[in-house]
C-alpha cells in the first residue's frame, strides 16, 4: 500500500491508471492538501510540469520522498 504524504512532501508518482490525462510516470510534485475519505484519500498536487492535478489513493502510486526544502 502506497504510504499517505503529509501536505509540504515531495513526491514522485509511480503510475496513474485511471486518469484520461494522466501525469506521466516518474514525475515529481508537491503536495498541497489532503482529502481522507472512507477507504480512500484524495491527494492535491503541485506538479512541477506546471499542472495541478489530484491522486486518488491507493488506486495511483507514489513514492514519498519527504518534506520540501522551504526557502526564504
Amino acid at each position: 500500500m502506497t504510504a499517505i504524504p503529509a501536505v509540504g512532501d515531495r513526491i514522485r508518482l509511480i503510475h496513474m491508471l485511471e486518469d484520461p490525462d494522466p501525469i506521466p510516470a516518474g514525475s515529481f510534485g508537491t503536495v498541497r492538501a489532503i482529502h481522507p475519505h472512507h477507504g480512500w484519500t484524495q491527494i492535491e498536487v503541485d506538479w512541477d510540469n506546471g499542472r495541478q492535478l489530484m491522486l486518488s489513493l491507493p488506486d495511483d502510486v507514489i513514492e514519498v520522498l519527504g518534506p520540501a526544502n522551504i526557502q526564504s
